[in-house]
């Protein structure tokens, strides 16, 4: 294969810690690492939550489909309405609903089947965009030529946080004697923070006012 332009020899594909000098990526970072902190505890204990609580395996398990059912138009819906409110916007936004189901819907929910599934299903959805558009954000804060590398160094950051917020939730209900309570909180106050965050990055980049599209 030919390139159309000659290859940049000085570019590499390590990962560059000191792009983090840079406000606007850093930022930015910190929101993305929040947001998938946060992301895979109802993932992942949603349905042993849901056999905690006393409901039985045959809709317990299946808890995850109808997170996933929920995740399938999650995944793109949220990035079509971005494309005309702004991703920042967008994730401001799904984080902020993601953390009030959590605090607001799951917390609440007990041994009640239906609100557990309205959950899955909710959360499901609006999580998506935590997937689909962090590394859009990513594009916007970089040049195009930089934006492997900053991908790629924003996400071995993200690695910590997504690797060890599962057991530190799991840590959590267990110095609560195996109720699911504290986990519950720890993972609504993550997404809050990840809304913080989100609005932060949102300001330090593209300005305060409301109706910016960014």
């Amino acid at each position: 294969m030919k390139t159309r332009l000659p290859r940049n020899e000085t570019a590499g594909a390590s990962i560059d810690f000191k792009a983090l000098r840079d406000i606007k990526y850093a930022t930015t970072t910190a929101a993305i690492f929040l947001v998938e902190f946060a992301v895979f505890i109802p993932i992942t204990y949603i349905a042993s939550y849901a056999v905690h609580v006393g409901i039985n395996n045959t809709l317990s398990y299946p808890l995850i489909v109808f997170l996933n059912l929920g995740a399938i138009p999650g995944r793109f819906l949220p990035g079509l309405i971005a494309d005309h409110l702004g991703r920042f916007n967008v994730m401001v936004l799904t984080s902020f609903i993601c953390g009030v189901l959590t605090l607001g819907l799951w917390l609440k929910a007990g041994v009640n089947i239906a609100a557990i599934i309205c959950y899955a299903v909710l959360f499901g959805f609006w999580s998506g965009a935590a997937i689909s558009l962090t590394p859009v954000c990513i594009s916007q804060v970089c040049a195009t030529e930089d934006y492997g590398k900053r991908n790629g160094t924003t996400f071995t950051i993200v690695s910590v946080g997504t690797l060890t917020g599962i057991p530190i939730a799991g840590a959590i209900q267990q110095n609560n004697g195996g109720d699911y309570w504290g986990l519950i909180v720890f993972g609504g106050v993550l997404y809050l923070a990840a809304t913080v965050a989100f609005a932060v990055a949102r300001g330090v980049c593209a300005g305060w006012a409301l109706r910016i599209r960014f």
